[in-house]
């Protein structure tokens, strides 16, 4: 740090306008697990908001503030430590926003694309500080894009519709005329780490070690040899489809015949194909996990998800439902003994190594945090995420509920897997469910012939 920024964070923290709070449990694993530097932009979080309604630069730039106001992560940069870097905190902060008239050229998909990529792409000073920009495009007089990349040191999933619900809240108290601003939120950022912390004694997490051990123990990887940097630096690359409404009712439905969550029945389905397409019958898929179990830490913005390995065998001569039971219980039971995964790492002395991260090279999640389309005072907004994913895995498949529809989302490195080889999996997944839907009760076998 030079010694200008010296000087200021001494006057800072004399003034109290600026305090230092350890990392949080799931931030520390962004530091230590990461084979990438947390500065890189594949550590980005990209959404945009459609707006729909008259709106000026004024009511974005006082929308945003009352974000700012409200939630600490909106006002917290990263000081580097000698063992290990720290929050920083500031009483205080003003919108990191941009308010931009489109040309007509600019506003055809292609062009928008770009200047979303160019946002999505700059990297933030860790610092220095805010770690989120806000780039309003403005398509018409009632068309609007809100571009908004935050790092994922400060939010997950879940915290994109924390902000979209603030950021409508603190505009109709505008609309309104309203001075007061937006509640504090009942548990903030660092206090909910604290409490992690406190909670997550060593006792506490030697309890849950002896499972962990033997959960994983020979384990496969889906990627047996080193991946270099350079593969791993390039950005993950997105391939989406939708499943067939039918196929949606199909997965609900066989979980509910089996007694099984969604998510089971969709990672079974996961598992079956990935097991035929990389011939890998036992591999680690990593799946997130909110940590939004309490009430308090709802309406909370900040990276409080964490991640669990699930090990699952498939075996091709048992039927589906057997399959299917054996997934489900193996994912309850590792949800039952989810440990932070620092921790975990620490425990059973598994490191990132150049082109891998530990335990598990592919991620599956099932999307279904609050992410609402919110409608107010003739304005209409409507979030669509592009990726919670980062640079620390190969392959991804994210499921997102909308409506009774599936939207399936695949994320992959093009220097392992080419595009094609991306679309045949995506077809064969389907295929997989469509046949599970004719015949249920068939062996594995059967289904991915």
């Amino acid at each position: 740090m030079s010694e200008d920024r010296r000087t200021r964070l001494k006057r800072w923290l004399e003034s109290g306008e600026l305090s230092l709070q350890p990392l949080t449990f799931p931030q520390r694993e962004l530091w230590e697990s990461s084979p990438l530097s947390v500065a890189d932009p594949s550590n980005h979080i990209c959404t945009f908001i459609e707006v729909r309604g008259l709106l000026t630069a004024e009511d974005c730039h006082a929308a945003v503030q009352g974000v700012i106001n409200r939630q600490e992560v909106m006002r917290l940069s990263v000081l580097p430590g000698k063992e290990q870097p720290l929050q920083m905190i500031r009483v205080s902060g003003t919108p990191k926003m941009q308010f931009r008239h489109l040309s007509v050229s600019e506003r055809h998909p292609e062009a928008v694309e770009e200047l979303m990529q160019e946002a999505f792409s700059e990297p933030f000073d860790l610092v220095q500080g805010p770690l989120y920009r806000v780039n309003v495009l403005r398509r018409g007089a009632d068309d609007h894009l809100l571009v908004l990349t935050i790092h994922h040191a400060i939010a997950d999933g879940w915290s994109l519709g924390a902000f979209v619900q603030d950021l409508c809240a603190a505009h109709v108290l505008r609309l309104a005329g309203k001075t007061e601003g937006l509640p504090p939120v009942q548990l903030s950022y660092s206090a909910w780490g604290a409490a992690e912390r406190a909670f997550w004694t060593g006792a506490e997490i030697e309890e849950h070690i002896p499972f962990w051990k033997s959960e994983l123990a020979g384990a496969q990887r889906l990627l047996t040899t080193p991946v270099d940097l350079v593969a791993m630096a390039t950005p993950l690359q997105r391939l989406v489809s939708h499943l067939p409404v039918n196929l949606g009712r199909v997965a609900r439905d066989l979980a509910r015949r089996h007694g099984v969550t969604l998510f089971s029945t969709l990672l079974t389905i996961f598992r079956i194909t990935l097991s035929r397409w990389m011939d890998a019958h036992d591999i680690v898929v990593g799946t997130p996990m909110a940590n939004r179990n309490k009430q308090s830490i709802r309406e909370t913005m900040g990276y409080c998800s964490g991640v669990v390995p699930l090990r699952g065998r498939i075996e091709h001569d048992r039927p589906f439902s057997d399959s299917l039971r054996a997934i489900h219980q193996i994912s309850v039971d590792s949800f039952a003994h989810a440990i932070p995964f620092v921790e975990l790492m620490g425990a059973l002395g598994d490191r990132p190594n150049p082109g891998h991260t530990p335990f598990f090279d592919v991620r599956f999640a099932l999307q279904n945090h609050p992410v609402p389309d919110v409608a107010v005072s003739g304005m209409a907004f409507k979030l669509r995420m592009r990726s919670t994913g980062t640079a620390r895995f190969h392959l991804g498949c994210e499921i997102t509920e909308n409506g009774e529809a599936l939207e399936v989302v695949w994320l992959f490195r093009p220097k392992l897997f080419p595009k094609e080889e991306i679309n045949n999996l995506g077809s064969f997944f389907e295929a997989v469910l469509a046949r599970v839907a004719r015949m249920p009760e068939s062996r594995t076998a059967a289904l991915t012939i």
